[in-house]
């Protein structure tokens, strides 16, 4: 119906989640000794990062404040415990 907003989220999260799954399976196939696996790796947390963001956006936007609240903490949440996974936490070493 000519909602802007709504148009520029669809096409937004349609090429952040082909960019996401694009960046995943060059990744995947990246040699583990190369120095672009670790851009690759940036570039899916990035992209997870902005799909996270944009979607608690329309779902806190519809919610009352006590639920934008949760869904806003759920979200950093998530965005922090992927920073954690994929650039701090090395295997075989106990936090």
């Amino acid at each position: 119906n000519g909602d802007l907003g709504a148009i520029f989220f669809v096409a937004f999260s349609y090429v952040d989640l082909v960019s996401l799954f694009y960046c995943l399976r060059w990744y995947e196939s990246t040699p583990p000794e190369s120095h672009r696996r670790e851009h690759l790796k940036m570039a899916v947390w990035l992209l997870t990062t902005m799909l996270t963001a944009a979607f608690s956006y329309k779902v806190a936007a519809i919610m009352p404040f006590p639920v934008q609240v949760l869904v806003w903490s759920m979200a950093g949440t998530t965005v922090l415990g992927g920073f954690y996974a994929f650039f701090l936490h090395r295997e075989g070493t106990k936090a």
